[in-house]
């Protein structure tokens, strides 16, 4: 005796709802790769994601939706998606920023070699912090936070109900702004020591004029370097951390949740 498996149209549109949400956050996740691999390999993991929460799924009155209120919907879901995975992104742009600091300070910018998710022609130590950060997102369970929120939203906040306020735009802008402030906090104390050097040569050359030292700086500032970021990459996974409970606030805002 043969079974069918029949799907409601209620279903399917809670389905292309929820998926709008999902995708909407792959396109600024910092996954490894995600961005140079396959279409098919990100189209199976939203799919994927999106089946997962299939008990968290909205009910849907089909005689209600029209082609234009799914529309709006779907570009509702969508934009929350992007906003979630922009505000991630906002976060690991921050370790980038201090390491660009630290490139051009140090003479580090050029040495380059190719950026594995972009595949241009970057900076060695920046290219080495965009594959930490997204490292340290999945190891510091940051991820688990996004999938709990967006589970959690689904009831909160339910595909169809979602409404943009001006106060989640104004956390959202915030939030970008701190690119800059969590880069420079990173990489403080490799600044200020690559300044004590600039300022101690100087001076030492200007004591006396036939000391060649502005030779010697170059190798000074980049053994400097080094030495104090292989001591704050010990602590880099600490202050990930720590930094990634704002973070959390913005999205869980975001999501309602």
């Amino acid at each position: 005796m043969g079974t069918e498996l029949t799907l409601s149209t209620g279903t399917l549109y809670a389905f292309l709802l929820v998926l709008a949400r999902i995708s909407g956050a792959f396109v600024y996740l910092p996954l490894p790769g995600i961005r140079v691999g396959p279409e098919i390999a990100r189209l199976v993991l939203a799919v994927s994601v999106t089946l997962t929460l299939f008990p968290a799924w909205p009910a849907v009155d089909p005689s209600k939706v029209t082609i234009g209120v799914m529309i709006g919907w779907l570009l509702a879901e969508a934009g929350i998606g992007t906003a979630v995975g922009l505000a991630v992104a906002f976060f690991t742009e921050g370790f980038q920023m201090g390491a660009q600091m630290i490139s051009l300070q140090a003479g580090l910018s050029f040495a380059s070699t190719i950026d594995p998710n972009s595949g241009a022609d970057t900076p060695v130590l920046l290219t080495i912090a965009e594959i930490s950060s997204g490292m340290l997102f999945f190891a510091t369970g940051l991820d688990r936070q996004v999938l709990y929120g967006f589970a959690h939203s689904l009831q909160t906040q339910p595909p169809g109900t979602f409404n943009v306020s001006q106060s989640m735009l104004n956390a959202l802008i915030r939030l970008g702004s701190t690119i800059f402030t969590t880069g420079l906090r990173l990489v403080l104390p490799i600044m200020g020591l690559l300044l004590m050097v600039e300022i101690s040569v100087a001076l030492l050359a200007r004591l006396n004029s036939q000391l060649h030292l502005m030779m010697l700086t170059m190798p000074m500032k980049l053994l400097l370097s080094l030495t104090l970021l292989a001591w704050l990459v010990s602590i880099f996974p600490h202050m990930f951390d720590r930094l990634a409970g704002d973070f959390l606030e913005v999205i869980r805002g975001l999501l309602g949740s």
